[in-house]
């Protein structure tokens, strides 16, 4: 917060498309797609439309003994297009409260199907999966969790398949490999004991956009069946084509048990969130009243008109606008405007992973030794965007892309050797 005494805060006055624009009528690529939500740019008039009849019509209603068409036809919707297997929707508010709902989902159901020793939960190294309690006790993250370490839950961390780890001359698949054998040892001593697993599938978004190869997706699933514990695939920032298709979880051509959805879910207009999940676990809550095994979890939010309008119309777009196919000559034309940046002496890799793209700063590029983070690299990069017409903020020391989708090729080449100025200013010394 200090900080604003120095770098004023920003007054966003309006925004259209991939521009945001402050009151002094400066303009501002949204190259982060304000984190991470915005699909189809700025106030799209199709998202808009759906938003303004909704609003004549339903603002909102209780979602107990009762429902209403948008949530009804979002829920169909959801249940097409997300990976098979998944049948039964649950709503909440944003991220953190569906990873909330997961857990205790996942909790609930070995409870009620009589395996009431089942109470932990493995995640991975450098995970992040949400600030609220539960969903914070579920990533790796020191920055964000440490001090609150004597609130959370006790879980158990297998090592990441992030990609950057791998030594000199293994690839992404070879160290996803080796690094799942690891977990295979976790579950197999742990099963009796465990509810699920969590992971971000292919990119781990705020653990600096650490990414890894499909491969580990499949043998989790696998495993997972194996040892009769739940996957859950938190795909709150992943989700919706980022990583160049459908979900991430598509790369693997796998199903998990839930599927936490947010952020892009509405196109980046209205807070929403939903988890899907097999039919399986489902039944195992549908009982008489008498019998006590209900699944007790509520929003007042829940299943919200106005954010399912905006829901069912951001996935119009998704159905009748070709976005995936379109979206390939954007994801080639982030790479190759930073294939250069591969050469630069304090860079230690340019990762991409569909519409994700980062760029990772160091220090010693051969030891791939971080600059020590009280230095804030990162952060210069950042003021000469803002200086230059782009919002590039970055996590710690890696500056990354992740826009809406409306970007063009001409704004992507923009940014890069915008991005390209600011990190030779930032590594000047």
């Amino acid at each position: 917060m200090k900080d604003h005494e120095w770098l004023p805060m920003i007054p966003i006055k309006r925004g259209d498309g991939i521009w945001l624009e402050d009151y002094d009528g400066n303009r501002y690529i949204d190259a982060i797609s304000s984190w991470w939500v915005n699909l189809f740019g700025h106030c799209n008039p199709r998202i808009n439309d759906a938003i303004k009849n909704q609003l004549d019509t339903l603002e909102h209603t209780i979602m107990a003994g009762f429902t209403h068409e948008p949530v009804i036809r979002l829920s169909e919707k959801l249940v097409e297009i997300t990976p098979h297997g998944l049948e039964h929707c649950f709503y909440a508010d944003n991220g953190s409260s569906a990873v909330e709902v997961a857990l205790k989902m996942s909790f609930h159901y070995w409870h009620n199907t009589g395996n009431p020793n089942k109470t932990k939960f493995i995640n991975l190294a450098n995970s992040y999966h949400g600030e609220t309690l539960g969903a914070l006790s579920l990533g790796d993250v020191a920055l964000y969790k440490e001090i609150y370490q004597p609130l959370l839950l006790d879980v158990i961390t297998a090592p990441s398949p992030d990609g950057f780890l791998r030594e000199d001359g293994e690839t992404y698949q070879d160290y996803a490999q080796h690094s799942f054998d690891e977990m295979d040892k976790i579950l197999q001593q742990h099963a009796d004991e465990v509810c699920a697993v969590i992971i971000e599938p292919m990119v781990q978004c705020a653990g600096n956009m650490r990414m890894y190869d499909a491969i580990y997706l499949k043998k989790l699933r696998e495993a997972c069946n194996k040892y009769n514990v739940h996957l859950i695939a938190d795909e709150i920032a992943v989700g919706f084509g980022r990583t160049g298709k459908m979900f991430a979880c598509n790369h693997a051509d796998i199903s998990p048990d839930f599927i936490c959805l947010s952020k892009g879910l509405t196109g980046g207009y209205l807070p929403l969130s939903a988890v899907v999940t097999t039919d399986n676990i489902y039944q195992a809550f549908y009982d008489d009243y008498d019998k006590m095994t209900a699944f007790l979890h509520s929003h007042s939010y829940t299943g919200n008109p106005l954010g399912c309008a905006a829901a069912l119309a951001t996935l119009e777009i998704f159905e009748t606008d070709n976005v995936l196919q379109n979206n390939i000559q954007l994801i080639d034309s982030m790479k190759k405007n930073t294939e250069h940046f591969n050469d630069h002496p304090h860079i230690a890799e340019v990762r991409q992973t569909g519409m994700i793209l980062a760029i990772e700063l160091v220090k010693d590029k051969q030891l791939k030794t971080p600059y020590p983070w009280q230095e804030r690299r990162g952060m210069k990069v950042y003021q000469h965007g803002l200086k230059n017409n782009a919002l590039l903020r970055p996590l710690g020391n890696v500056i990354y892309f992740m826009p809406p989708y409306v970007i063009t090729p001409e704004q992507i080449e923009f940014l890069a050797e915008t991005a390209w100025q600011g990190i030779q200013l930032a590594t000047a010394d």
